[in-house]
């Protein structure tokens, strides 16, 4: 049987003014951006549409930011009765899936990624981190190059996003080296990207304990949709194990080209990238040709995405 997939962006995809045209069009999606203030303590609506590249830049913004906006998105598709069989994130993303799963409320998520935000920048003092795309060498490849650097300091695989396409985090000379060691090894591209700390490896280890100490105090509920986490690119079968994978995912790599091949394995011909960007649309089209891919961010995405699925 056909199914359909919500799946949320992560950090990076964020711009000025992402998710206005539904919030002014769609009376469910601006209510988000009110729960979102409400939550945070400040007008999250006015950061998103009225500020700068460089304040949404700051991870602690960025974070809440695209959850709410990703959040907003989803409204319209709930209100016109569309909803998916399966969910998941990449990243940050994750948290959108688990609102849109019911496993937490929005209100406690916005709050709880706000904090992953500053633990995360904070974990790895600045200078120290780096991060690297790696395109067009296969991941065996790429994490005997992470190996061969080691020597250097840190150096380990963050995201294995689709075919021939890798990001490596960890200390700066050791990313720097391995940055090197692929194009030797005939990478289409290896370079340096422009993020404020080395997402997704094992420096990330003391925000992942912070995050445990807030996850301590959250009341989770059972899911009512099935979702894929990035740990271990399977479905998670019990709401006692969330807790764990989002402490884990934090300094972990994030298998998302295995998440898709689950939600492929189990029939999804449909995937709905919900928020900011057409990143995770890009990663779909290059794992599988045959499925249906569409997003939502604006109202134009928005009517495209309706008029295909509502049937």
């Amino acid at each position: 049987m056909a199914k359909t997939a919500f799946i949320f962006p992560g950090q990076g995809a964020q711009y000025v003014g992402m998710g206005k045209q539904i919030a002014q069009e769609y009376a469910c999606a601006d209510d988000i951006f009110d729960q979102a203030s409400e939550a945070l303590g400040f007008d999250v609506r006015k950061m998103i549409f009225d500020s700068d590249d460089e304040t949404l830049k700051i991870t602690e913004n960025t974070q809440p930011a695209i959850l709410t906006v990703s959040i907003a998105c989803m409204q319209p598709l709930l209100e016109k009765g569309i909803k998916p069989d399966v969910v998941a994130g990449l990243s940050l993303g994750e948290y959108s899936a688990h609102v849109a799963a019911g496993t937490m409320d929005f209100k406690t998520a916005v709050s709880l990624v706000k904090k992953r935000g500053k633990y995360m920048q904070e974990a790895v003092p600045a200078g120290v981190g780096a991060m690297a795309a790696v395109l067009g060498l296969d991941s065996e490849t790429v994490k005997e190059c992470c190996k061969m650097a080691s020597s250097a300091g840190v150096a380990e695989p963050a995201n294995f996003n689709c075919p021939g396409q890798v990001v490596v985090a960890g200390e700066v000379k050791a990313i720097e080296k391995v940055v090197e060691l692929c194009k030797e090894k005939g990478a289409k591209r290896s370079m340096l990207l422009p993020v404020s700390a080395p997402f997704h490896c094992s420096l990330l280890k003391p925000a992942g304990e912070k995050l445990s100490a807030e996850l301590d105090g959250i009341q989770l509920a059972p899911m009512k949709l099935p979702v894929v986490t990035n740990v271990t690119a399977e479905y998670i079968t019990d709401y006692a194990q969330v807790k764990e994978l989002l402490i884990k995912q934090v300094s972990t790599s994030v298998l998302w080209e295995e998440c898709v091949r689950t939600m492929l394995a189990d029939g999804v011909d449909t995937f709905v990238e919900i928020g900011p960007g057409k990143v995770l649309s890009g990663f779909i089209k290059k794992i599988s040709k045959d499925v249906r891919v569409l997003n939502v961010e604006d109202i134009e995405s928005l009517e495209k995405a309706l008029s295909e699925l509502v049937s």
